[in-house]
């Protein structure tokens, strides 16, 4: 049987562009390597913040190898790569599963297909990941995310049946619910199958519930504020880790509410000096003014805590 990846924290790195769209590759290795270094236990290539469906097949194949590649180069040996391999169609998704084995990721990602909804019924849904970990040369995870699938938010039942194909050993839960999480850690062995909350602002109360740990957004501008969490709930200092909670939470809310993909890469370089703002069209560039406004407060907290680590 498959294994899971590593319980901790892992965090879905964003992807900088130059003025024309193309990779700048100078600010990725900057931020991939800031990461690396913070601590994080992997890292997700190509998840919805990796602006996944804006590259091309070569593009995805090549960020992946650049981003393996770079944390050997670096060091980083242990850190893994997971990539995101979801695609509009079973055939094509299959073919990022083989690319990504290729290129050096140790596990997919994988969205459920979203072009008809309506026609994503529970049984298309479960035979469309099954297949895909039927092919998949590396173990897959399910990736429930609605806001990017049109609205198609896979129950807890769903999961959990799929949890018993021997190749699918994890999901990542970006809906957030802690409900649902908990239901599917109860029915599941974490040594089979892991479960990652997708939202800092839940992250401690996951834990509690029994998650693997978060692949979060929020890491790419506090990774060592989550590691610093994730350490503090292992080692018994449950109130400790509940007061980074507190900062992370709002800094979560902050994050979504102002430009999502765009606007951590604007948070990203205002604070750590690297990177461009720009996303691929149609996303648009996040309006920046959020930057100077009183509601930054809350994300400047957490990057005052993540400086003070």
């Amino acid at each position: 049987m498959s294994k899971p990846p590593a319980p901790g924290v892992y965090v879905p790195a964003v992807l900088f562009f130059d003025e024309e769209e193309e990779f700048d590759f100078a600010s990725i290795k900057a931020h991939v390597l800031r990461l690396a270094r913070g601590g994080v236990t992997g890292i997700l290539v190509q998840g919805s913040n990796g602006e996944a469906q804006h590259l091309s097949r070569d593009e995805r194949k090549q960020t992946i190898k650049f981003t393996r590649d770079m944390l050997n180069e670096n060091g980083f040996q242990n850190v893994a790569v997971i990539a995101g391999t979801g695609a509009q169609s079973t055939r094509e998704t299959k073919l990022f599963c083989s690319d990504a084995a290729e290129a050096g990721a140790t596990h997919c990602l994988v969205l459920t297909p979203s072009v008809w909804p309506n026609l994503m019924i529970r049984e298309r849904i479960i035979q469309f990941h099954r297949e895909i970990a039927d092919a998949s040369p590396i173990p897959t995870m399910i990736y429930n995310f609605p806001v990017v699938t049109a609205g198609i938010n896979l129950d807890s039942s769903i999961i959990i049946e799929l949890s018993s194909h021997p190749n699918i050993v994890g999901t990542k839960l970006s809906c957030g619910n802690i409900g649902k999480l908990h239901r599917i850690t109860i029915a599941t062995k974490p040594t089979e199958f892991a479960v990652f909350i997708g939202k800092s602002d839940v992250f401690a109360p996951s834990l509690f519930c029994g998650s693997a740990g978060t692949i979060g957004a929020l890491v790419n501008i506090a990774p060592k504020s989550h590691v610093k969490l994730w350490n503090l709930y292992r080692e018994g200092k449950v109130a400790e880790a509940l007061e980074i909670q507190r900062v992370l939470g709002p800094a979560d809310y902050g994050v979504s509410t102002n430009g999502a993909v765009g606007g951590v890469k604007a948070i990203v370089s205002k604070e750590f000096g690297y990177g461009n703002i720009g996303v691929r069209e149609p996303l648009g560039v996040p309006n920046v003014k959020f930057l100077s406004s009183s509601g930054y407060k809350d994300i400047k907290a957490v990057v005052e805590l993540e400086q003070s680590i």
